[in-house]
């Protein structure tokens, strides 16, 4: 029986991919910032809990060292985050690249040894078509989200002779619910914030009819018992179509397609 960490296990994506996982034999543990506080219906059935706190990084080697060998990590846990790049407090965007990109990086280095000595690992880091597609008024997340594919696309060829495979998953809209829990920082005298409301709205309403979290949760499986994982894969927002487009189209055209479905018209 192989062994998956899945990090943020209590809600969206992350409870989600727990769950699939377990139904394909798999012993799931999941992370918490503290799983002693987990309502019943955060809580699932077959998984066993570690805290996690991401920001701590004390916390993150204890995890991993009470974890033990692991198999297959599930980078998921972290922070949504919208504002004017102008307005964005400097304390928010450390937080944000601790809990997005550095945090899952120290985890991630501390279980590879572990995986790459067995001569088997998956590494799967949950990222965002924002990376690719960059939207206004989202720089700090979309920065965050490319940081960390970024890391797993170039390290894929040091760990690949080890049968450790390293990749994103990359979803586009998803319900998870986490509209109401992204960080907001737009001054109410902002000349940013009408637009700024305007950007926001419409990625919520995107978000609400989105793919589900059992959605990308496939994907996530499709990519951890692939024999050698891609790089990327996407899903939702009609990744097929909008990858193709990005790939033959010019760039700025791309940006301002990407700009004016969020209703920016310059």
């Amino acid at each position: 029986m192989r062994t998956a960490l899945v990090t943020g296990a209590s809600s969206g994506i992350g409870r989600a991919t727990a769950i699939a996982l377990l139904g394909k034999g798999f012993r799931v543990i999941g992370t918490s910032r503290n799983p002693k506080s987990l309502r019943d219906d955060q809580l699932v059935e077959g998984v066993e809990w570690l805290a996690l706190d991401l920001e701590d990084r004390a916390s993150i080697v204890a995890c991993a060292q009470a974890a033990g060998p692991v198999d297959v990590l599930v980078n998921n846990a972290g922070e949504s985050q919208s504002g004017p790049l102008e307005e964005l407090p400097v304390d928010a965007l450390d937080r944000l690249f601790q809990l997005n990109v550095l945090g899952p990086v120290q985890l991630t280095q501390s279980l590879l040894p572990g995986m790459r000595e067995r001569g088997y690992g998956r590494v799967v880091m949950i990222g965002s078509m924002i990376a690719s597609f960059p939207l206004p008024y989202r720089s700090s997340y979309a920065a965050t989200k490319a940081a960390i594919r970024a890391f797993a696309t170039a390290a894929r060829e040091e760990l690949a002779p080890y049968g450790v495979w390293l990749t994103t998953v990359e979803p586009g809209s998803i319900n998870t619910g986490i509209s109401q829990r992204r960080t907001k920082y737009v001054a109410d005298d902002s000349p940013y914030k009408a637009e700024c409301d305007t950007v926001i709205a419409r990625l919520d309403e995107l978000e609400a009819g989105g793919v589900s979290a059992d959605d990308v949760a496939a994907t996530v499986c499709e990519a951890i018992e692939a024999e050698k994982p891609r790089s990327l894969y996407a899903r939702g927002s009609n990744a097929p179509l909008v990858f193709a487009l990005r790939r033959v189209a010019p760039r700025g055209l791309v940006e301002t397609i990407t700009a004016r479905k969020f209703g920016i018209r310059h």
